[in-house]
């Protein structure tokens, strides 16, 4: 992102100049942030928007298995499902994007060929990012010969932590590089950042380094998205397209579970970011169970009651 790279070339000129810039940035209120999540999170909408809410929600997902034990048929059974929630329903909406690790991206491209449902994949030594740099960029153009659409990278939090940003900025602008066409989703593992002006820091600095989304988590440590580190990358994507123009997309993954979770997080994005966030395009959640509980909810709007337990497949 050329654009991006000459507006900040001045604060990526050195360790010590990003150093600076990354702790200028204001400190967060974490009682503030944590209470507006909170208020956010009791809003109650309508039923007709509530229908809406949960369509929208399905259309954002990026439906996910990763786990040593995935599979060939595996990949084609959660791909067929992202195509066809419900095939009971075909006013169902796809979701967003079925995401794998890369071995199985070449697998999930061919289910999905000649739909729009996305292929994403994990890169860069998902999900410890414990690699060299050689390593990763080789992880990232297997996916992306593959036929991934997308490539979700982890950050080396142990160099954050230790405050050498320039080093994870490079190494996000070697992966965008990498990546090519495909879009660059950055997990920060919020879990592991400890606190809220670390998520901050980061957000700035995967965006700087040319993000097109900046993403919570794995979904592979105890704390996960929250309303409140999820609110607090909006903030910074707000920003950011306030100080440059450029628009950046927000994934919250991992933990996100109910309808009721997801419809939280739609409101945050609403009075946080506004309807140009509201679109598959630039936000998305992360999640493996998370459709299930939109389906049933679907059908209970639909129907006036609750499906039977086979009514939908259990990932």
């Amino acid at each position: 992102m050329p654009t991006i790279t000459h507006a900040f070339a001045d604060v990526t000129a050195s360790d010590s100049a990003l150093r600076r810039f990354l702790h200028g940035l204001p400190g967060v209120d974490a009682v503030g942030l944590e209470a507006r999540a909170g208020s956010l999170g009791t809003r109650s909408i309508k039923t007709t928007a509530k229908a809406y809410a949960i369509d929208l929600a399905i259309s954002m997902i990026d439906l996910t298995t990763l786990e040593g034990a995935d599979t060939p048929g595996k990949v084609r059974a959660l791909a067929a499902k992202a195509l066809r929630p419900d095939p009971t329903d075909r006013t169902t909406p796809a979701t967003a994007a079925v995401c794998v690790y890369p071995d199985m991206a070449e697998t999930a491209v061919a289910a999905l060929a000649g739909s729009a449902v996305k292929v994403a994949s994990v890169a860069t030594a998902f999900p410890a990012g414990r690699a060299s740099l050689a390593v990763k960029l080789a992880d990232t153009r297997d996916a992306v010969a593959a036929g991934a659409d997308e490539i979700d990278m982890v950050i080396d939090r142990g160099a954050f932590l230790a405050g050498h940003y320039l080093k994870v900025y490079e190494e996000i602008r070697a992966v965008k590089e990498a990546a090519g066409a495909a879009r660059l989703k950055v997990i920060f593992e919020t879990g592991e950042l400890s606190t809220y002006d670390n998520i901050r820091r980061a957000s700035w600095l995967g965006m700087i380094a040319g993000a097109d989304f900046i993403k919570t988590s794995t979904g592979k440590v105890g704390v996960n998205a929250t309303p409140a580190n999820t609110l607090l990358m909006l903030e910074a994507v707000r920003d950011f397209r306030a100080q440059t123009g450029v628009q950046i997309g927000v994934k919250p993954a991992g933990g996100i579970r109910t309808s009721k979770d997801a419809v939280k997080f739609l409101v945050l994005v609403n009075e946080t970011v506004g309807a140009d966030w509201l679109d598959s395009h630039w936000f998305r959640f992360g999640a493996s169970s998370l459709l299930n509980d939109l389906l049933m909810q679907r059908q209970k709007l639909s129907t006036g009651r609750y499906s039977g337990p086979d009514y939908v497949t259990v990932d």
